[in-house]
């Protein structure tokens, strides 16, 4: 992630960043015993990490991509890469402060060999603040997506906004539905947390809000964004939430998921709350549509959230999680927030639940893939 200044990430590289982010793939889980129905038909059953396996095929496949030269304007590393995938058959990646410029065959001026980047004369590396990449449907990434500037630099696909301190915008997870309710017409809703520049200790920027911008299909143009959770109002910074780490669309909503970013004792032990908002199919992008889980029901005031994850001193949630549903059972990954917030870096571990308002059991078991 960015710390809201010009990045003086020279070493990294498509190589570094894909694998800290694609190595550890398909982590499989396992069923134990029943647990009920969730009213769905479906049977409950605890779910928890069994393994892991590389996806050597994927992770081959962005450093191609990311280290070709041929040109100095697409993707060649960054974070966050979340992914949808297309009714097409494509699949469509989200990328937050990726690199773009060139990345320079080894040996690197050390020695080493790893791809590098050139910063002789102080210069810093392209970079943009979000961008997309374009999967085929056998797997070939084919093209970064990027803002439609007049001048010659690239900008971001999501452009900043126009703020007098500076204001960004990360992409998290995306939902592919229809227009409006009923509509044929298919469309592309991209969750983005908007951040602003701030000093230590929010080297990430301060949280202010979640967004929904609405792609096209399939020229995958950004039409609109719309502001559905202004946090910005909220006097302390660690009570903000961001919506988007997880989506999960069941019975005719899209449940969103989504975590506190304090800096407050809890958060400096490596652990977020976690919260979770539901919203009618088709309408994501529609604020008045969006309801937050209070503890009891579902409320139309977002200030009135309750964390379903990491309240009352239990542990929580990584900085970064995800959510899926196998069959009747929720299914929560992230980094492990354990001892201390020091394993969230190399360990995975889950929770799982009956209904995506919990109650969620864990945390499960913790595993290491190796980096």
């Amino acid at each position: 992630m960015s710390n809201g200044q010009r990045p003086d990430g020279a070493r990294r590289t498509g190589m570094g960043v894909v694998l800290l982010v694609l190595l550890a793939a398909a982590v499989i889980v396992y069923a134990d015993r029943d647990d009920g129905d969730d009213g769905e038909g479906q049977a409950c059953k605890p779910l928890q990490i069994s393994g892991w396996a590389k996806d050597r095929r994927m992770t081959e496949e962005f450093v191609r991509y990311g280290d070709d030269t041929s040109r100095a304007d697409d993707w060649t590393g960054g974070d966050g890469n979340h992914s949808v995938r297309l009714p097409d058959g494509r699949t469509l990646w989200l990328a937050s402060d990726p690199y773009l410029d060139t990345v320079r065959r080894p040996p690197n001026q050390q020695g080493q060999l790893y791809p590098w980047r050139d910063t002789s004369l102080g210069r810093t590396p392209s970079w943009v603040r979000n961008a997309a990449l374009v999967m085929s449907s056998d797997g070939r990434l084919e093209r970064t997506v990027l803002g439609q500037a007049s001048g010659a630099a690239p900008t971001s696909l999501f452009p900043d906004p126009t703020a007098p301190v500076t204001q960004w915008r990360w992409p998290v997870q995306a939902v592919v539905e229809a227009r409006e309710p009923g509509s044929d017409e298919k469309v592309v809703r991209v969750l983005l947390w908007k951040r602003q520049q701030a000093q230590a200790p929010w080297i990430y920027g301060v949280p202010l809000g979640t967004e929904v911008a609405t792609l096209s299909l399939p020229d995958l143009r950004v039409q609109s964004i719309e502001q559905v959770s202004d946090q910005s109002r909220i006097d302390n910074p660690d009570k903000r939430v961001l919506y988007g780490s997880g989506s999960v669309t069941q019975g005719g909503h899209t449940y969103v998921f989504g975590g506190s970013d304090g800096r407050n004792a809890q958060a400096e032990k490596g652990t977020s709350r976690a919260y979770v908002a539901r919203v009618p199919t088709g309408r994501l992008a529609d604020r008045g549509a969006w309801r937050y889980w209070d503890g009891d029901d579902w409320q139309k005031d977002a200030a009135k959230a309750a964390p379903v994850l990491g309240d009352q001193g239990k542990r929580g949630v990584g900085s970064a999680f995800s959510v899926v549903r196998q069959n009747g059972t929720w299914v929560l990954f992230t980094m492990d927030a354990g001892d201390g917030g020091r394993k969230g870096l190399s360990h995975i571990t889950s929770y799982w639940s009956c209904s995506a308002t919990g109650p969620w059991h864990g945390p499960t078991r913790s595993i290491k893939a190796p980096l």
